[in-house]
């Protein structure tokens, strides 16, 4: 198999139908990828005698096994040109982040301390710790912040994180190296922060209602105390005035000591001027992608597969089920009809006529209504955003709008239709690195004469640390307790920043501010991506 059939094409179709006549009908579930896009060729699970087989029908060229390699989050730094095997500084462990996030999960591998030396003299700060925290050589100090009252039922009072993006960013930023790191399989790898020898710095101020401007405020007056090198906050709001804004009020005092402060520029984008924490003195930093996608296919009965996108780590128990369309599945002793249940809105689908199986909804959800109303899956029109994947707390795959057309066609063609929604599989985006649809854009809404966000690095789906106080997806109906999770968002990309700015950090200690911004944001590398030739990225 070597030239791509001219024309339309159904790789995964193809792929499958080779495979049934080796393995048989269960062909799709050793089926692991499909080349289709510059090339023909697949990669599927065989024993030698089915490899032979294989190799002599017709048509097949060559059928070789996939050999190990070493491994060079577990994709993104090696991506941005960043490998693992890097020149690093002697002062690197003298480098200290300071993470003002949701707090952090100091059991995770990403925190062990095991090589790590004694904090750096000129750090003086503390440890809060409790019956359920402490600190050590690489966390070497945690704080929380909650200027509301009572801790809210559920949380921990302590630094200690119950919702994982503050693990997920810390780990980011300066996560030690951490092998065979997953997501139940997917993203394995090696994850690593950028600088994996750093100090972190915790300053817990966000809770499941928010970052209280109080709150964020007394972290930053505590981090620019304690000595930290570099502060990096993946929090924001809607723009406004510097001087009404804690978050550039803080960046500010911030860089009149010496410390940059990175922040997530927003997920408000596409539309111009929709950037936050756009201050000039603060590092903004938007969200693209990486070479690394994942794809969920559907598998119908009838032989067809179509390809979706989301981040599914569930395998079907069984080979096939039923599927219905939700606006063919009302609840209408709650007063809805179709055309609300075709959306699968919250408390839109009849119970009944759902349970047990895989149902079709016009638009994008979070999954809830589908999991209550007892589906074991959804096939869900991917909407506005289908240049990034999400975690469902039951299999899901988001397909395009003719995707979706063309499996209700299937739907009603049939008095029994029946399909299957496998596990996820990555494979290479060409066209990476472009900014994703959801990352805020400039110029700043504030100042129309500065030019925001600053600069872009990876935020599209990240795999790192997570706390094991919650779940992949957080949702009640989610039974998934995690190590390692795959998330999205500028949340994701301020950290690399943050790395690379400590970096930098750790090999010019006297460097100001502004000087580590420039440095960033004039270094740039050539990509060699074959679909983005000619433009550059920065490093």
């Amino acid at each position: 198999m070597g030239d791509r059939p001219k024309g339309d094409f159904s790789a995964a179709s193809l792929h499958a139908s080779m495979l049934q006549e080796v393995v048989g009908s269960r062909a799709s579930d050793f089926l692991l990828h499909s080349y289709h896009r510059s090339f023909n060729g697949f990669v599927a699970k065989l024993t030698e005698e089915e490899k032979q087989k294989l190799a002599g029908m017709k048509g097949v060229v060559s059928v070789f096994p996939s050999q190990k390699k070493k491994l060079h989050t577990t994709r993104s730094w090696t991506f941005m040109g960043f490998p693992l095997n890097v020149t690093r500084s002697t002062n690197e462990s003298d480098i200290i982040i300071g993470m003002l996030d949701t707090g952090i999960w100091p059991e995770s591998e990403s925190f062990n301390d095991k090589s790590f030396g004694p904090p750096p003299a000129k750090w003086k700060g503390t440890c809060q710790e409790s019956s359920n925290f402490t600190c050590n050589n690489k966390i070497i100090g945690a704080r929380y912040y909650h200027t509301e009252g009572k801790i809210p039922p559920g949380e921990f009072a302590s630094p200690r994180d119950s919702e994982g993006h503050g693990s997920h960013t810390a780990s980011t930023a300066a996560g030690d190296i951490v092998s065979k790191a997953s997501l139940l399989g997917l993203g394995s790898g090696t994850a690593r922060g950028g600088v994996p020898s750093a100090r972190i710095a915790v300053y817990k101020i966000c809770w499941y209602f928010g970052c209280s401007d109080a709150d964020i405020l007394a972290a930053f007056d505590d981090a620019i105390a304690d000595g930290v090198d570099v502060i990096s906050l993946s929090v924001g709001g809607w723009p406004m005035d510097y001087f009404e804004d804690s978050i550039a009020i803080g960046a500010f005092h911030s860089m009149k000591n010496g410390i940059l402060t990175s922040n997530s520029a927003g997920n408000e984008g596409p539309g111009p001027r929709s950037v936050s924490n756009c201050s000039p003195w603060s590092l903004s930093v938007a969200a693209s992608t990486i070479d690394r996608k994942f794809l969920t296919v559907v598998r119908l009965s009838n032989g067809l597969f179509y390809e979706g996108i989301s981040i599914n780590t569930f395998t079907p128990e069984n080979s096939v089920y039923p599927v219905i369309y939700g606006g063919d599945a009302p609840n209408t002793t709650a007063g809805y009809n179709g055309s609300y249940s075709r959306y699968c809105y919250p408390d839109t689908l009849n119970k009944t006529m759902v349970r047990g199986k895989i149902v079709l909804c016009d638009s994008l959800s979070d999954g809830e209504e589908p999991i209550v109303a007892g589906a074991v899956g959804s096939i869900m029109e991917e909407g506005f955003y289908n240049d990034v994947a999400f975690s469902f707390p039951l299999p899901v795959s988001a397909v395009t709008a003719g995707t979706l057309a063309a499996i209700l066609k299937y739907l009603n063609s049939t008095s029994e239709p029946t399909a299957t929604i496998l596990k996820s599989i990555d494979y290479k985006d060409e066209y990476a690195p472009y900014v994703v649809s959801f990352s805020s854009r400039g110029p700043s809404p504030i100042t129309d004469d500065i030019l925001k966000p600053d600069l872009t690095a990876p935020g599209v789906d990240i795999l790192a640390a997570w706390s094991k106080a919650t779940t992949v997806t957080g949702s009640k109906w989610d039974k998934r307790v995690v190590p390692y999770n795959i998330i999205s968002g500028t949340s994701m990309s301020c950290p690399h920043a943050s790395g690379a700015a400590a970096y930098v950090k750790s090999f010019h200690p006297t460097w100001s501010p502004a000087a580590l911004k420039s440095a960033l944001m004039t270094t740039v590398l050539e990509t060699t991506s074959p679909k983005n030739q000619g433009k550059i990225r920065i490093l």
